[in-house]
């Protein structure tokens, strides 16, 4: 049974469709990554789904409920972690998950048990008398998620929930959402990180409110067309410039401080770079063939169908 389905979903603002005509499923138990940049349209996706905004047109389910006629039956049925940290800076852990315990109307037998069980999943039980407002980065997202859970949840929505916090509490953030697996909550997530993506069920790649691909990380990958070169150079973004203009690849893409390009012939294009980048007078520091990451996946995919979208880069 789907948790989440979706059909020609569509949400407009004027002439801009920030969501277009989206059509996907969400199994019951599966962590579903929505992966794209930043104005892709996976927090209206995600407000569209949560029953927080009506739709254009189309149509979509959340836990066996349609977002417009059963939006209340929905909000009981869901936990949302919103991009913002949408707790109270001057209540303290404990109160904020009083606090939300009683918005969902959790009753009192009972609700001890409950809450002392998340502080120790998130590992907040030695904090649980510190201001929210307090907390580091990584431990308001973990509060952030303990209240999305105090009711508990069939389907848990959480909007870019590691952005900006640190790599170790990312790790931690993980682990618990994998716990969370084990009690078969459907999670539905929405992330820039195309890194983090691998590490969900299944992902979906979207780009200006249109799904260009879906299905899990490996069968994503398997939409790369040709082989990706790695080049490292000390000047990486007068490189890729000088790359862009000489080479005969379908694709070129800083990421990080490394280049990838996307060919069919790796061998013959390895020799195109270090002509070029030597007329430039740049220096080559290395050059390999590696496997494909979804990032290079995304690339590809819009390169091929959507050739001017490549400018979100």
């Amino acid at each position: 049974m789907s948790a989440i389905r979706t059909n020609q979903l569509t949400k407009r603002f004027g002439p801009l469709a920030a969501v277009d005509h989206l059509t996907l499923e969400v199994a019951e138990g599966e962590i579903f990554g929505l992966v794209g940049p930043d104005g892709a349209g996976k927090t209206t996706t995600m407000r569209l789904l949560t029953a927080i905004m009506d739709p254009t047109s189309g149509q979509a389910w959340v836990a066996g409920h349609h977002v417009i006629r059963d939006a209340e039956k929905i909000k009981q049925s869901i936990g949302y972690m919103s991009q913002r940290f949408g707790l109270y800076p001057d209540l303290t852990v404990m109160e904020n998950l009083d606090f939300y315990a009683d918005v969902y109307n959790e009753p009192r037998r009972g609700r001890q048990a409950k809450v002392d069980r998340l502080l120790a999943f998130s590992n907040l039980a030695p904090f649980k008398k510190r201001l929210a407002g307090n907390l580091s980065g990584g431990m308001k997202q973990k509060l952030g998620l303990a209240c999305a859970l105090i009711h508990t949840p069939k389907v848990l929505f959480l909007d870019e929930p590691t952005n900006g916090v640190d790599p170790v509490s990312r790790r931690d953030f993980w682990r618990i959402l994998y716990q969370l697996l084990r009690d078969k909550v459907t999670i539905f997530l929405s992330t820039a990180y195309l890194d983090e993506a691998e590490r969900c069920s299944r992902v979906g790649l979207i780009h200006r409110g249109r799904l260009y691909a879906c299905g899990t990380p490996a069968e994503v990958k398997r939409l790369m067309r040709g082989a990706i070169l790695e080049i490292r150079t000390d000047e990486p973004r007068r490189a890729i410039g000088r790359l862009k203009q000489q080479l005969s690849a379908g694709s070129v893409g800083l990421f990080g401080d490394r280049i990838h390009v996307v060919c069919a012939e790796p061998n013959r294009l390895a020799a195109e770079v270090q002509a070029a980048l030597g007329q430039a007078g740049l220096a080559l520091t290395g050059i390999r063939q590696i496997e494909p990451s979804l990032e290079d996946v995304f690339v590809s995919v819009l390169a091929e169908r959507e050739p001017a979208a490549l400018d979100w880069q």
